[in-house]
């Protein structure tokens, strides 16, 4: 069905979207290069909350690219003539929405939206994050600001 260049072509995509949806981190743990040696504003409190949910997955451009290419290409084999064209489009369509439907999903990942009030001015904020940094009610912790990635850390 496909020559061997058209298999090579549509795998060294899917990789390559593979490889660069896993670039990005949302650990309070993990800092990007952007951010290192840049000030940030430290305010202390205490949690009040901590809820377990669920992050959705991110999607790839270059993922679903993929996923439309192979749907196309799949659907063009439909019949013949405008019938093979009509086939692309709708399979096209239906391989990008369906990658993208599946990225969301089976990238979904655990996270904690942990509130804390901080202090002096007992001011509330709720932060979502990743769930690698054990969290408690009660915890007394730092919430770092700046360059628009907050954080909450343990004191």
């Amino acid at each position: 069905m496909f020559n061997k260049m058209t298999r090579l072509v549509m795998l060294g995509s899917l990789s390559l979207g593979l490889l660069s949806g896993c670039a990005t981190s949302d650990s309070a743990a993990v800092y990007s290069k952007g951010q290192m040696r840049q000030a940030q504003t430290v305010q202390l409190g205490t949690v009040v909350s901590v809820n377990n949910v669920k992050m959705e997955g991110q999607n790839n451009e270059l993922l679903t690219l993929g996923g439309a290419a192979l749907g196309g290409l799949a659907g063009s084999n439909v019949g013949g003539g405008k019938g093979a064209i009509a086939g692309g489009i709708i399979g096209a369509l239906a391989g990008g929405f369906g990658t993208q439907a599946a990225q969301r999903s089976m990238g979904s990942k655990n996270a904690l939206e942990v509130t804390v009030k901080l202090d002096g001015s007992g001011r509330m904020v709720s932060i979502v994050q990743d769930a690698d940094i054990p969290l408690s009610a009660g915890q007394r912790v730092r919430l770092l600001s700046g360059g628009g990635d907050d954080r909450v850390v343990p004191y």
